[in-house]
């Protein structure tokens, strides 16, 4: 065969590859289309291109004139900020425009979300019958300027075409939690910013919680005179400057309109969340008579589920109907949540007072009485014309919900089970699986992953989300309205922890909410991601690179030699690498079979796509005598055997530590170490201060040796030889990362041996966390 038919064939098999992957396939000397989410219908043609370049014109005609103006006016800043290219807005009757807006109500387009594109030698048209489908065009005609492997500042070619869309669902929704920890108003316009341009058309705003009640209301000044501060517990301190200074913050009137308006200019609609009646220990901090003891709590400190319930009587459905006017005065939205979500019963259970109005209710439980009182605030919402939202708790309990609420699922487990009872009940859904969508979670078990509850979510796992629930009649399946990512707080201290959370996994979210769904297609969306993590850089996004970041597997590979293994959690991109401790670029050598290494290495690894964008920061394996036989603490296993927590500790050259670790007991195990010959151990650990409230029934105490306790080591189980015991006495008080080591009694000639690591004491007096246990010989 010869070269040219070798070169044939080569770029046949590529595009049937890529149509299998469920890319968009262009003629092959043209650019491809990479769009995200991916649109209903996108039809590139097999042949011609126009160039955008600098000195293009935009136009826009049809009706909402104004309006339409500034979408414009937004899409070419947003060019000029990412790309360099410097476009222009014409004024109405401009001849040769490059890209031309047009809103016609009469238009052929499928929804007022909607808009057709065509791409031709007359340029790009978008065409819709609202400015919000001209606002989704605009979106769709930035990402066609931004293909894989644009070049800043340079003309972009782009494929002649046609793309008819429009969305799959109405409610595509982030859910922000201010009230475990506040973010500015600049922060929350720059989500709004930042999820618009993923299509996503919903901000859920939770705003009120037991740690902090964050929403002015003139008529209850100390909602946030007392509700909206606490003390600087834990790393919260940090935050605040000293432990002695409590952390605060909530929004202002002025604050809301301005968030309503910035967010309503990209289409994003703010539904309120004030969750009753748990949640709500800082209201009944502020107003004592909220609750049911008479007794004023602390705003709490901890996290987790309270204990402090409203009460469920008249006075305090006063207080929520006032709330809710109040919200109701500065939200337009038609939905508002309210809450209904882990509500502890315990306090209720121990009132006489709580009781008594139960039974003259007529009511057989306190599951009941619950869904007695969200029906009453419920009704006043409906009366003024909103529609109530809330969790599916009460269903799990197997009590109702007012017939017009809409229901958040977030119990994803048992094949939905729960938003399949709620669909069946005839309540509209939105499908936000915690084990999926909830973006608190972390995303992997690297090294330097953040902070985050387990178990972890990561990208194919929100991709993979099941969003019509198994046995859904087709009737049912239609009151499924939407999806909705997490992001709740409690261990997210700061926007750039918010940034890494939320991005890339909303662009999983995008493609559930916005795309049909017969575009859903893992590979196909692989193939997207690239030209996306180069948007989110530009826009000046810090998006988690977990999911291509490289993982390193090493093992001996006889003397003072290693075998290396590299992979990364999508197996997509190529990994290249360099020993030599140099930051690895496109030319470095690529991975394709494990690697034979000896000591002394410092392997340098990260994954490229192929257009040469880097996927992944580079991640460093140092290779030399200690590599087997020591391990960093994410690597160990939880003795329960279950996903770990992840928890910051301090900071260390400005970067925060986090550990893996099972939260209420201190345990760890390493299974089959190597430890023939060993004879010293070196541990690094940070007590972390205990913040779980409703987790400490559950906490394990290992009993103490001494006064300050120790950490322990044994053989073969948790109960089996001790091997080492290492006092704690001199670390108790030290701050930050401590060194701990001792000698190590293991027998001679065990070769590898699984070991358990324990530290006695209570973990609620504050939890150590293993970042790394070195042994040596």
């Amino acid at each position: 065969m010869n070269r040219r038919a070798t070169s044939a064939m080569v770029l046949c098999l590529a595009v049937v590859w890529l149509a299998a992957t469920g890319a968009v396939v262009a003629a092959p000397s043209l650019p491809s289309w990479s769009l995200l989410p991916q649109p209903a219908k996108a039809s590139p043609a097999a042949s011609g291109a126009v160039d955008i370049g600098d000195g293009a014109v935009v136009l826009v005609k049809g009706a909402d004139h104004q309006e339409l103006q500034s979408i414009a006016n937004r899409l070419v800043q947003r060019l000029a900020d990412t790309h360099g290219l410097h476009l222009h807005v014409a004024t109405p009757g401009a001849s040769h425009p490059s890209i031309t807006f047009d809103v016609n109500p009469g238009a052929n387009v499928a929804d007022d979300s909607g808009y057709l594109i065509t791409v031709d030698d007359g340029g790009i048209v978008v065409t819709a019958r609202t400015p919000r489908g001209a606002f989704y065009g605009s979106v769709t005609v930035w990402q066609l300027l931004t293909p894989p492997g644009w070049t800043r500042g340079t003309p972009v070619k782009v494929t002649h075409g046609v793309i008819e869309d429009h969305p799959r669902f109405a409610w595509r929704a982030i859910l922000l939690d201010s009230g475990r920890h506040f973010q500015s108003v600049a922060d929350i316009k720059q989500l709004i910013d930042w999820m618009s341009l993923s299509k996503l058309n919903v901000l859920l705003w939770h705003v009120t919680e037991d740690q902090g009640w964050r929403l002015e209301i003139p008529k209850y000044p100390d909602l946030t005179k007392i509700g909206a501060c606490r003390e600087a517990a834990g790393l919260d301190a940090e935050l605040t400057g000293s432990a002695d200074k409590p952390y605060c913050g909530f929004y202002t009137e002025a604050d809301v309109r301005e968030i309503v308006r910035y967010a309503a200019e990209r289409y994003v609609d703010v539904v309120p969340e004030i969750d009753l009646p748990g949640h709500s220990q800082a209201a009944i901090a502020a107003y004592p008579w909220l609750g049911v003891t008479g007794k004023r709590p602390a705003v709490w400190t901890s996290w987790g589920v309270s204990p402090w319930l409203l009460k469920p009587d008249e006075k305090t459905l006063q207080f929520v109907d006032d709330v809710l006017d109040e919200v109701m005065r500065l939200f337009p939205s038609r939905y508002v949540s309210i809450g209904g979500d882990e509500a502890d019963k315990q306090q209720w259970n121990a009132s006489p007072e709580v009781q008594a109005k139960m039974h003259k209710l007529g009511l057989a439980n306190m599951d009941q009485l619950q869904g007695w009182f969200m029906t009453q605030i419920a009704g006043h919402l409906i009366e003024h014309g909103r529609t109530p939202v809330g969790w599916d708790d009460e269903l799990v309990a197997g009590a109702a919900l007012p017939k017009s609420q809409v229901v958040m699922s977030w119990h994803g487990d048992d094949n939905e089970r729960v938003a399949l009872t709620a669909l069946q009940q005839g309540h509209d859904v939105v499908m936000t699986p915690q084990e999926s969508l909830y973006f608190d979670h972390y995303q992997s078990a690297l090294p330097d992953e953040w902070a985050g509850p387990p178990p972890p979510a990561t990208l194919r796992q929100a991709y993979d989300t099941i969003v019509i629930p198994k046995g859904a009649s087709s009737a049912e399946a239609k009151h499924i309205i939407g999806v909705q990512g997490g992001l709740w707080t409690e261990q997210m201290l700061t926007f750039a922890h918010d940034e890494h959370a939320v991005f890339p996994r909303v662009a999983a979210l995008a493609e559930l909410g916005w795309s049909p769904t017969g575009a859903s297609n893992w590979n196909g969306f692989l193939q997207r991601m690239p030209a996306e993590l180069a948007r989110y850089r530009t826009l000046g996004i810090g998006y988690a690179d977990t999911a291509f970041a490289p993982v390193f597997q090493v093992t001996a590979a006889g003397h003072d030699a290693f075998k290396v293994e590299l992979s990364n959690q999508v197996a997509s991109g190529t990994i290249r690498y360099t020993t030599d401790g140099s930051d690895p670029t496109n030319q470095s050598t690529s991975y394709s079979r494990p690697l034979q290494l000896t000591g002394k290495t410092t392997l340098r690894a990260t994954t490229f796509a192929p257009d040469g964008f880097e996927l992944a920061a580079p991640r460093t394996k140092i290779l030399d005598e200690t590599t087997l036989i020591s391990r960093d603490g994410s690597a160990l296993a939880t003795c329960s055997h279950q996903a770990p927590f992840r928890l910051d500790g301090g900071k260390a050259a400005g970067a925060r530590r986090t550990y893996s670790l099972e939260l209420g007991h201190m345990c760890w195990l390493w299974v089959r170490a190597p430890v023939d010959g060993v004879k010293h151990v070196v541990l690094t650990a940070e007590r972390i201060p205990w913040r779980d409230g409703d987790e400490a029934k559950n906490a394990v105490v290992h009993p103490k040796a001494s006064a300050a306790g120790e950490f322990e080591i044994h053989a073969d189980s948790c109960t089996g030889p001790l091997v080492a015991r290492l006092p704690l006495e001199g670390a108790v008080q030290g701050k930050g990362q401590v060194r701990i080591e001792g000698k190590v009694a293991m027998p001679a000639g065990v070769g590898v041996r699984d070991l358990c690591v324990i530290t006695t004491g209570d973990p609620r007096d504050g939890q150590w966390a293993l970042a790394q246990m070195a042994f040596s010989k």
